[in-house]
C-alpha cells in the first residue's frame, strides 16, 4: 500500500497535559516527561523521520481530546505524514482530525464499539484509518487497556480489513514500554492473517528488535521509550533497516 512503500520506523509523541511522556505498560502514573511535543516533532524531523505517531493520552483515558493545542502546532510544524490516536471516538471527531491535517486517525475504543465507524470515516477518507489493536495475553483490550473485549487480535483484524481499515496499529501490552524487547510471533501471526499492513508498537528496546519486527512483515513499527532514552537514534535504527 502507499502508504508504507518500504518499512518504516515512527517515533512516538505522546501527549499528556500538553508534554510528551512515555507510560510503562499504558499506566498512568508510571509516565516520565520529555518536554514539548513540537519540540519533539521537530527533532525527529531533524533525524530523519518519515512520518510521526501522535497520540492525546488524555483522550485515550478520559474519552475526549485534551491536547489539541499541541497537536495544531505539531501539524503546522511538521511536513510528514502523521497519525494520530487517543480520544477519537466519532466519526465527525476523524474527519475533523482528517480535515485539519492529520493523514491517519487511530480508532480504539471507537472501533471495537462500533465497528461501522471504521466504513463510514473510509468512505469519506479512503486510506486515513487506522485501527488499534492492543492485545494483552492475546486478547484485545480496550478503554486505556483495561477491559477485555472478548475477540483475538486476529478475528478483529480481519473485521476491520472487511470494513476498508488502510492499517492495523498493534499494540502488544505484555511487553509495552518495558525496553525489555518484543514479541514477534503475534506479529508475524497477525501479518499472515490479514492482507493490510500491520504496524508494530511495544517492547522495542534495540536495533535487533526492530530487525525483528521488519522480519516478521511488519510494515512498520513505532518507536517511543527506547528513542527518548536513548537506547539508539532514529538513524541508527533507519541504518539498520537498511543493511538487513
Amino acid at each position: 500500500m502507499s502508504a508504507f512503500p518500504e518499512f518504516q520506523v515512527i517515533p512516538a509523541v505522546d501527549m499528556q497535559d500538553g508534554e510528551v511522556v512515555q507510560l510503562v505498560q499504558g499506566e498512568r502514573g508510571t509516565e516520565k516527561t520529555y518536554g514539548d511535543p513540537v519540540d519533539a516533532a521537530r527533532r525527529w524531523l531533524d533525524e530523519g523521520a518519515e512520518a510521526l505517531h501522535l497520540v492525546d493520552l488524555d483522550g485515550a483515558f478520559e474519552g475526549q481530546r485534551a491536547n489539541g493545542d499541541a497537536i495544531d502546532e505539531v501539524l503546522e510544524t511538521v511536513d510528514v505524514p502523521t497519525q494520530l490516536g487517543g480520544g477519537i471516538r466519532t466519526a465527525d471527531d476523524a474527519v475533523d482530525l482528517l480535515e485539519r491535517g492529520v493523514d491517519r486517525v487511530i480508532l480504539g475504543t471507537a472501533a471495537v464499539e462500533n465497528p461501522d465507524i471504521v466504513a463510514e470515516i473510509s468512505e469519506r477518507h479512503p486510506d486515513s484509518v487506522v485501527v488499534s489493536l492492543d492485545a494483552k495475553d492475546g486478547e484485545v483490550v480496550v478503554e486505556g487497556w483495561t477491559e477485555g473485549a472478548g475477540i483475538s487480535p486476529v478475528d478483529a483484524a480481519e473485521r476491520y480489513a472487511e470494513l476498508g481499515a488502510a492499517a492495523i496499529l498493534f499494540t502488544n501490552v505484555d511487553v509495552e514500554g518495558k525496553l525489555e524487547g518484543v514479541a514477534a510471533e503475534p506479529v508475524r501471526e497477525l501479518v499472515e492473517a490479514t492482507d493490510v499492513p500491520v504496524i508494530a508498537s511495544g517492547g522495542v528496546a534495540t536495533l535487533e528488535d526492530v530487525r525483528a519486527l521488519e522480519d516478521a512483515g511488519a510494515a512498520a513499527v513505532v518507536v517511543g521509550s527506547a528513542l527518548y532514552e536513548g537506547k539508539f537514534t532514529l538513524a541508527e535504527a533507519q541504518s539498520a533497516i537498511d543493511s538487513s
